[in-house]
């Protein structure tokens, strides 16, 4: 399993990319924190998911 904003998914051997296309967020707008470690958006496609880590998705919302 790994925990994405609190939540356990049954996502582990999934890239980051892949993880992403099964949601709807926006990759332009948002960061992504992997064990505590920001993950360039180069690397989406490279980053595999491994059991029990834990990622954090920030979207980013504009507003005046």
């Amino acid at each position: 399993m790994v925990k994405i904003n609190g939540e356990s998914l049954d996502i582990a051997g999934k890239t980051l990319e892949e993880y992403l296309k099964m949601t709807e967020y926006d990759s332009a707008r948002i960061a992504i924190e992997r064990n505590g470690e920001i993950v360039p958006k180069s690397q989406y496609g490279e980053t595999t998911l491994a059991e029990g880590d834990c990622v954090e998705v920030v979207s980013f919302v504009g507003g005046g």
